[in-house]
């Protein structure tokens, strides 16, 4: 799988909301490009390709009763259009992703160069689509919207086979969705069950933009989809879609759950120097007992552990007990590392680290005014 191209990827859904006008898609890509570009994140704008004439019946595309017939025959746009809105998508350096309902559609989204298709949840069981989008060897983002764990299964396992490059949207097609709806611990489900998979979310919730994106990245969500829109033309719009200056506030409380949420879950996070300074600064130093002769094996009783630790000092991460004294210590002298022979003695990274930490040691002088004091 090519987690890459899905990372980080904002899914903008154009769907049907240029009304058949290809003047207000153009708005709405224009929009939404000035959005992406000034929050620095990678965006695709992604469009519905649908064949009319293949796919409504020819008996039944007059249909006003059945509201999907009526919206997608009164808002086709002809084929040049559409080639015109994915060359503006391409233009504002955004993605360019069609959702294709039909094999007609599948065709024009490779003669226009589309570089990710997408599988709607209505389609997850249509196997002669899912042939033919896989047929063109162009990577998928599928969403799960009502669908089985079997459905899953078989297409996960479907795309493996096909070494296609593939990711999978939780979604919940409720438009628009409540926050109790959303059912964001699916993105651990399809995580745990689909290892290598890049896991996605596919929204259309109507309450406000943060707190799902911020969740979501945090389960481990790593491409999100929203449907878009524009306040204009005198046309309402949908409650489940986002508006540009709301899609802001999404990208902006994306940015700051991957700033919070900080290396990738798979690798052990490399603490900063100034973290390390100041924990070494909290670690207790070895320091004598009493006097202790060259050659001295150290035992429990020789030493005890304070603060501060100094340069080169033995601390109690290290102290095994059974180390050798190179020289004789004075009573209350640190035992430096230099000073011991131990199994570590030779470890020359080791010897490296204990020497960069601590505190300088007191200077003579200040030692004898402390003395006085």
């Amino acid at each position: 799988m090519t987690s890459s191209l899905f990372n980080d990827l904002f899914v903008l859904e154009l769907a049907n909301n240029h009304r058949g006008n290809v003047d207000r898609g153009l708005k709405i890509i224009g929009a939404f490009g000035t959005v992406a570009r000034a929050n620095g994140v990678r965006a695709a704008i992604k469009l519905q390709f649908r064949d009319i004439d293949s796919i409504v019946h020819k008996d039944h595309r007059h249909r006003r009763d059945i509201r999907y017939i009526k919206k997608i025959v009164s808002t086709r746009l002809p084929w040049d259009d559409l080639r015109r809105l994915v060359e503006a998508v391409r233009a504002a350096d955004m993605v360019t992703m069609v959702t294709p309902f039909d094999e007609v559609s599948v065709d024009k989204c490779v003669e226009f160069g589309v570089e990710i298709l997408k599988l709607a949840s209505s389609d997850i069981r249509d196997r002669t689509l899912i042939e033919k989008i896989a047929s063109t060897g162009k990577p998928v983002i599928a969403s799960t919207g009502g669908s089985s764990v079997r459905d899953i299964d078989e297409l996960a396992a479907f795309f493996k086979r096909r070494n296609t490059p593939f990711a999978l949207n939780h979604c919940v097609s409720i438009y628009p969705s409540r926050d109790d709806e959303l059912e964001l611990n699916q993105i651990d489900f399809l995580r745990h069950r689909y290892p290598g998979v890049v896991i996605g979310f596919s929204t259309h919730e109507c309450t406000e933009w943060q707190s799902s994106v911020l969740i979501a990245y945090a389960k481990g969500a790593r491409t999100f989809e929203r449907h878009v829109d524009i306040d204009g033309d005198g046309l309402p719009v949908a409650p489940y879609c986002t508006l540009p200056e709301q899609a802001d506030r999404w990208f902006k409380a994306f940015r700051k759950a991957r700033e919070m949420c900080g290396a990738p879950a798979s690798a052990k996070r490399a603490p900063p120097e100034k973290e390390v300074r100041y924990l070494d600064e909290l670690v207790r130093g070895v320091y004598a007992r009493r006097a202790l002769s060259a050659g001295h094996v150290i035992s429990e009783g020789d030493v005890y552990l304070a603060i501060p630790l100094l340069h080169g000092q033995l601390s109690c991460r290290e102290l095994k007990y059974g180390e050798v004294l190179r020289r004789s210590i004075r009573r209350d002298a640190p035992v430096q590392f230099r000073e011991i022979d131990s199994a570590d003695s030779n470890d020359l990274g080791l010897q490296r680290l204990i020497e960069a930490r601590g505190a300088p040691p007191v200077p003579e002088g200040d030692n004898e005014m402390v003395k006085v004091a």
